[in-house]
């Protein structure tokens, strides 16, 4: 047996070991989190880590839930802003990744490049004027406000155009319009399925980038009644009179918590868009 083959159980072994060492790395916050929302403020206060849990997870959210606001409500907003922001930019930025693939027009060069340009553009920059445009058209304090402009999304076009060309083949789009098939079925029951991978990625990027979105729905949104997870929880963190640690890890699990159910369900397909890749490499 050569040095070489001796050598691959022991490679093996860092690795794992390595891998278990960042696995738990990357875990312990998480769990932090969980055992200090059953902690009281004075526990907390005393012993920031700890890995034993207490008791006081009941009494966390009744004051959680007897703040000025309402926690159930603000975790349904959050649902309905980041869910309608994944399907509205996942469709129509696939949509338009479609067009500057499968279409052959003049100015689709120029169309590419002024995508490109916008993603250059920081959204805090515009923010001013999305809002005056906003409250000129009295949509502030409007959920919707916030879903509608997700459907314009330069960086995710990018990426779809850019996984689109070798995932999806113009033949295989050409025989479905010879035999027949009309354009929406054929970007909606033939390329979609083929963009699942690169959808899974990006909807876990956009669900986790919408839900933990701050500062636009704080601009946005005026009433408690459409206060969002994140809002809300930053509130807590705000209080002068007296600062409940406790209910703010519980409320930050309770935030972490949808976050991490959406990466679970669609991890299989980052997998698979993983393993697409490299076999195409």
């Amino acid at each position: 047996m050569s040095s070489q083959n001796r050598n691959m159980p022991i490679f093996k072994i860092l690795v794992l070991v390595i891998c278990v060492f960042l696995a738990i790395l990357s875990l312990f916050p998480f769990v932090v989190m969980i055992i200090n929302s059953t902690r009281s403020t004075t526990q907390i206060q005393q012993h920031a880590v700890s890995l034993i849990p207490s008791k006081y997870f009941l009494n966390n959210i009744r004051i959680l839930t007897g703040k000025s606001f309402n926690p159930a409500k603000g975790f349904m907003n959050s649902i309905i802003i980041s869910v309608g922001v994944c399907v509205c930019s996942l469709y129509f930025s696939t949509m338009t990744a479609y067009a500057l693939v499968m279409y052959e027009w003049k100015l689709k060069n120029v169309f590419f490049g002024f995508i490109m340009g916008i993603m250059m553009i920081p959204a805090t920059v515009t923010i001013i004027g999305f809002f005056q445009m906003v409250y000129k058209v009295h949509m502030t304090n409007h959920l919707i406000t916030l879903i509608l402009p997700a459907i314009a999304s330069p960086s995710m076009v990018f990426f779809m155009r850019q996984y689109m060309k070798p995932a999806v083949s113009v033949s295989l789009v050409e025989s479905a319009r010879i035999d027949g098939s009309k354009e929406f079925w054929t970007y909606n029951v033939i390329v979609l399925p083929i963009m699942k991978p690169a959808i899974a990625t990006q909807a876990i990027f956009t669900f986790v980038t919408s839900w933990n979105d701050l500062f636009r729905p704080s601009v946005i949104l005026t009433s408690q009644s459409k206060y969002t997870l994140p809002i809300m929880v930053s509130l807590l963190n705000g209080d002068i009179y007296k600062r409940e640690h406790g209910a703010i890890y519980v409320g930050l699990t309770l935030t972490a918590l949808p976050l991490i159910i959406v990466y679970f369900i669609l991890a299989k397909y980052i997998v698979a868009g993983v393993a697409l890749g490299s076999v195409k490499g």
